[in-house]
C-alpha cells in the first residue's frame, strides 16, 4: 500500500510511479560537491545509493484529500510508455495501479498542482484526470522553449481547449490549509504546494530539492536547474523560513522526510 502521512483533516499519500537509475553520475550533477557533502547525504538517505554505487531515482506524485472529498494530486509522474519521458525515464509508470491501491479514482482528482513542466513531472497529466483543472504558473508557461516540444499540443492545448488550465501568478490558496507556494529557481515558474494544520507544516516540494545533499548545503547547484543561483537562494529562504517541516519529496529514497 501507498505510504500515508496525516496532517489536521488532511491525508497525504505517496504515490511511486516508477524507479530507476539516473542518466549521469551524480557528481557530475552536482560539481560542486565535497567528499563530506556526500558522506553526509549517504548516511542521512542510503537508498538514494543504487545498485551500482550512482543515483538511484524514485519519481513520485502526492495525492492530498480530506475525508473522503475530492482529490488534490500534486505532480502526475512519468507517465506511459510514449510519454514524453520515455527517452530516459523507466516508463510505463505504475500511477494508475498506486492510485487504485491508495482507493483513489481518477475522476475523484479535481486539481493537479504542476509543480514544473519536466518531462517525469507531467506524464500522466490531462486525459487520466477528466474531471480535474491543472495549474501551472504564468511564469513557467511563458518559458516553454525550455521544456519537451511535445507539451503544447500534447498536454497545454487540450487542456486549454477544455477550459482545465489555470494559470496561476504566484502564491495562492486552494484549499484550508492548502497553499500553493512560487519557488523559482529549478525552472522559471516552478511551485510547491504547503499543507498547513495548527503548528504542523508540510511541504510537496517538486524539485525545489532533488537529493539529499541539498538538504545539507541548500545553496548547492545541480546542473539542470535553469537559474541556479535562483534555485539556491529559494531553497535556503524556503527551509529556513518553514523550518521545521515535514518534506514530501518526488526523487528522495523516502518520501516523507523531517526537516531539520
Amino acid at each position: 500500500m501507498p505510504l500515508t502521512h496525516t496532517l489536521g483533516s488532511i491525508t497525504i499519500t505517496s504515490l511511486l510511479d516508477g524507479a530507476g537509475p539516473f542518466f549521469m553520475p551524480r557528481e557530475e550533477a552536482f560539481p560542486d560537491a565535497t567528499e563530506a557533502n556526500w558522506h553526509e547525504a549517504d548516511r542521512r538517505d542510503p537508498d538514494a545509493i543504487g545498485p551500482d554505487g550512482g543515483w538511484w531515482l524514485p519519481f513520485r506524485a502526492f495525492a492530498l484529500r480530506t475525508g473522503d472529498g475530492p482529490v488534490t494530486l500534486v505532480d502526475a509522474g512519468i507517465g506511459p510508455a510514449d510519454a514524453p519521458a520515455a527517452s530516459w525515464a523507466p516508463v510505463p509508470g505504475r500511477l494508475p495501479a498506486e492510485l487504485a491501491d491508495a482507493g483513489i479514482d481518477p475522476a475523484d482528482v479535481r486539481t493537479v498542482v504542476l509543480t514544473h513542466l519536466h518531462s517525469d513531472h507531467v506524464g500522466w497529466a490531462g486525459s487520466l484526470f477528466p474531471n480535474a483543472d491543472h495549474l501551472v504558473q504564468r511564469a513557467e508557461l511563458d518559458a516553454l522553449e525550455l521544456f519537451h516540444p511535445e507539451l503544447p499540443a500534447r498536454l497545454l492545448g487540450p487542456l486549454r481547449a477544455d477550459g482545465r488550465l489555470r494559470v496561476l501568478d504566484g502564491d495562492t490558496d486552494l484549499t484550508p490549509g492548502v497553499r500553493v507556494l512560487s519557488t523559482p529557481g529549478h525552472t522559471p515558474g516552478h511551485q510547491s504546494v504547503l499543507v498547513e494544520s495548527g503548528d504542523e507544516r508540510l511541504l510537496v516540494t517538486g524539485d525545489l530539492l532533488v537529493h539529499a545533499i541539498q538538504l545539507i548545503d541548500p545553496a548547492l547547484c545541480y546542473v539542470h536547474e535553469e537559474d541556479r543561483a535562483g534555485a539556491g537562494r529559494t531553497r535556503e529562504r524556503v527551509l529556513s523560513t518553514l523550518s521545521p517541516l515535514l518534506l514530501a519529496t518526488p526523487h528522495l529514497g523516502a518520501p516523507f522526510t523531517p526537516h531539520p
